[in-house]
């Protein structure tokens, strides 16, 4: 899938697609397992769609500048993690996941409570989670290098205002 088939995602000037994916079709075999019993009833099969068209609209991102999650079936909804927010990150495969290759990544932010962002059901999430860690590392030390110094001129400014009221006191 090419940028210009995701009319959902707009991309800041100079940021680059590294990733894309969505979850695994597999990864509805719950729903079947319950839908296929009841389907009887008529509910199977709304399970078995509901699910169907929940994997079929999500849609997963990683560019060069941060993380994108689109969600909708009948309404959209996007979300963006930019890099310099992102605190923590993991992947977790359940039985199912391991048997057949996929699993989840969970991206907590700075300041943020639990888990903000997650990729669900995607297929190898550990060489997924490798690739936005190795995003994240190019992306901080460049940041890093630029605000150093900005952050050591703003204590040297806070100390001086200090010593200034400590004097007046």
């Amino acid at each position: 899938m090419t940028e210009d088939q995701m009319e959902w995602l707009s991309l800041d000037s100079g940021e680059q697609l590294v990733w894309q994916g969505q979850p695994r079709i597999k990864s509805i075999l719950p729903a079947v397992l319950i839908g296929i019993p009841t389907a009887i009833l008529g509910i199977g099969i709304l399970i078995i769609a509901g699910a169907y068209l929940s994997v079929k609209n999500t849609k997963y991102v990683v560019s060069s500048e941060g993380l994108y999650v689109k969600k909708g079936v009948l309404s959209r909804s996007v979300q963006k993690i930019g890099f310099d927010k992102v605190q923590n990150i993991s992947f977790s495969q359940g039985i199912l996941g391991n048997y057949f290759g996929y699993g989840n990544i969970e991206i907590s932010t700075a300041g943020g409570s639990g888990v903000e962002m997650r990729f669900r059901s995607i297929r190898n999430p550990k060489e997924i989670q490798q690739k936005i860690n190795n995003r994240i590392k190019s992306t901080g030390t460049e940041e890093g290098a630029s605000s150093g110094r900005g952050q050591e001129e703003l204590l040297e400014e806070i100390l001086s205002e200090l010593k200034e009221i400590n004097n007046k006191i």
